[in-house]
């Protein structure tokens, strides 16, 4: 028998976590504080999210999963307790704008899975500036592989080539094989050494590559200095007020000099700072000088009062403001070949972490001084640019003609459009991306305007949300057409229906793809995968349909899971 999935909270996100969980089989009911137009009553209980009766009427007693897909983490934590109360072994997805209370959860609660849109989407963004046109996302040997579709066409490099050959590299992960003509699971085809032929479809992971690119010191040095002239502003004040104070200081001493020439320069010149500063001193320079120095020295005194106020303030406010953090950014910004982000929200973080990460020089535009994610971004070493992103000379400011991609972020769809025509009329040739919240508005806009990429964070993330419904450790997930796929780890136990027998056997009766095996302190992968045979205590990797994971419903959770 299925297990019983709950979505409680059918917004945009949560309905299409719901449609998603239908469309692949699952028993799934659903729990709205609204009608929803088009559903019936049979599997969507209507009422207060956080009300027991309203869990209870869902079923809650006899749920096997709980998806809180809610976007305000206070209405999610509040029916996390509620639900926890009646059915102490529910297992929980919790959807949490805070990572930080999201990962501090998952130590304390059993069978609770926090997980973030934001974190969920942001690889895809990355991957897509970097020109991958990834489908999903796998999290293998502690990094992110990007998911892609390919089709095998004419002059494809792949035509005619043997699965069996792509099978052995350990940079790639087949995921799925579909065959132009019959049908065939991807291990038997990888076995009887089929090849690839034209109009063959096939989904892999790809491992992505670390850039190693260190500067030496001489080299920051030189960028820093040509970077200082497009940003002038934040230290012109502070330089005028400097010069014309120093300019003050020369003409007093000089005066003084020229006045009395057996007063000395550094006497004049003490007496000047002195002066001018209000700290006194060799008083004797202007004692016995006539009425017109006097008259000038009072002048200067007056004068020289209003310049070192203004000095002061200027100073004390770009050096104990943000003015020195903006020059230090503005110094730092690369030249070419990196990536722009604009937006530095919970997504614009986690992408430029990512490219960071990877090695990729980026630089962040945020409008917002005072965003709680500056010092995250400052803390990478990530320069930023605290100017609007919709100003073209912001743009030509962040080196928008030389970089790679310019990655369009913000939480508002009308600002991200006009950002990125801006990003176009100013570098045409530059590739963007453009977030959207509405999935339909993000296809017509990228027809018409044609961007490289315009993305929807929750239609990228709702897979996953599903795929973590569905049972297991979750490691990844893709979409192709209407099949969901699934990159999950089990841990096989002694009464395990895998256990004993060889992979690749399981594979070919359980439709699914193995990636690796864990067993002990060592790894198992590629040809020798295939004819292990499984043993208690072994983990393994795998991908395999969402629909095929009725098989593992069979079996006890401690068994799907990773302990």
């Amino acid at each position: 028998m299925k297990p019983r999935i709950i979505v409680c909270g059918l917004g945009r996100t949560g309905y299409k976590i719901f449609c998603l969980l239908k469309q692949q089989g699952a028993a799934v009911f659903g729990i709205s504080d609204r009608t929803i137009p088009g559903e019936g009553s049979e599997n969507i209980v209507v009422g207060d999210l956080r009300s027991p009766a309203t869990l209870v009427a869902a079923g809650i007693k006899d749920a096997h999963t709980l998806v809180l897909a809610s976007n305000d983490d206070a209405i999610n934590l509040g029916v996390l307790t509620q639900a926890r109360l009646l059915n102490p072994r529910i297992r929980i997805i919790n959807r949490l704008f805070n990572q930080t209370l999201g990962e501090r959860l998952d130590r304390i609660l059993p069978d609770h899975v926090s997980m973030s849109v934001s974190a969920l989407a942001a690889p895809i963004f990355s991957f897509a500036a970097l020109g991958n046109k990834a489908i999903g996302q796998l999290e293998l040997y502690n990094c992110t592989w990007p998911i892609q579709e390919i089709l095998i066409g004419e002059n494809h490099p792949w035509q005619g080539l043997k699965l069996s050959d792509l099978w052995d590299d350990p940079s790639r992960m087949l995921i799925y094989y579909l065959p132009k003509d019959g049908e065939i699971d991807l291990i038997s085809a990888v076995v009887r050494g089929k090849t690839l032929q034209t109009g063959d479809h096939l989904i892999i992971g790809t491992k992505p590559t670390i850039r190693v690119k260190r500067r030496s010191f001489w080299q920051k040095f030189v960028k820093a200095i040509a970077n200082l002239r497009q940003y002038q502003r934040y230290v012109r004040p502070v330089m005028l007020v400097s010069l014309s104070l120093l300019a003050m200081i020369f003409v007093a001493t000089l005066t003084y000099v020229c006045v009395n020439y057996n007063t000395s320069i550094v006497d004049a010149l003490y007496f000047s700072v002195g002066m001018i500063t209000g700290a006194g001193g060799e008083e004797d320079v202007v004692e016995k000088a006539p009425a017109s120095i006097k008259i000038f020295t009072v002048i200067m005194m007056i004068v020289g009062a209003g310049v070192i106020g203004i000095c002061y303030a200027l100073l004390n406010d770009f050096i104990l403001g943000s003015r020195l953090k903006q020059f230090w950014d503005a110094a730092r910004v690369p030249t070419r070949n990196h990536f722009i982000i604009c937006g530095l929200g919970g997504i614009g973080t986690q992408i430029a972490r990512q490219l960071h990460a990877q090695g990729h020089e980026v630089v962040v535009i945020e409008s917002d001084d005072n965003n709680r994610f500056l010092h995250t971004a400052r803390s990478l070493g990530i320069p930023i640019i605290l100017e609007d992103a919709r100003m073209s000379a912001t743009l030509k400011a962040a080196n928008s003609d030389r970089a790679d991609a310019l990655l369009v972020v913000t939480s508002n769809d009308m600002v991200n459009l006009e950002i990125a025509l801006t990003a176009k009329a100013v570098s045409p040739k530059l590739s963007v991306v453009v977030r959207s919240q509405d999935s339909q508005f993000a296809c017509s806009i990228q027809e018409f305007f044609e961007f490289d990429s315009v993305l929807c964070p929750t239609e990228l993330a709702t897979p996953s949300f599903a795929a973590a419904a569905l049972g297991g450790k979750i490691l990844g997930n893709g979409m192709t057409d209407d099949l969901l796929w699934i990159a999950l780890a089990i841990f096989i136990t002694p009464k395990h229906p895998f256990c004993g027998k060889a992979v690749k056997e399981s594979a070919m009766k359980a439709n699914f793809v193995p990636l690796y095996l864990e067993r002990k302190n060592y790894t198992i992968h590629s040809w020798e995968l295939l004819e292990t045979r499984l043993a208690p205590e072994d983990i393994l990797y795998l991908t395999m349909p969402a629909t095929a994971l009725e098989q593992l419903w069979r079996t006890n959770d401690s068994e799907m899971m990773v302990g």
